[in-house]
């Protein structure tokens, strides 16, 4: 018996792939019911950007 059965083209398998992936990650969120929350930080201290000593270090070695 000989293999009739052409191997799928590299290009068709990713399309293939990715569909599928992409399919699974919208079944996944679909079946979830818990909703999501933000996370809070526990310090409840100043967040965001903050020029720290090896911040000010890092730019003073960056300068040309």
């Amino acid at each position: 018996m000989t293999n009739t059965k052409k191997p799928l083209p590299r290009r068709d398998f990713l399309k293939a792939a990715s569909l599928t992936g992409g399919a699974a990650g919208v079944a996944a969120v679909a079946l979830t019911s818990k909703s999501a929350k933000a996370a809070v930080p526990e310090s409840g201290g100043k967040s965001g950007y903050q020029e720290t000593d090896h911040v000010k270090k890092y730019y003073e070695l960056a300068r040309f």
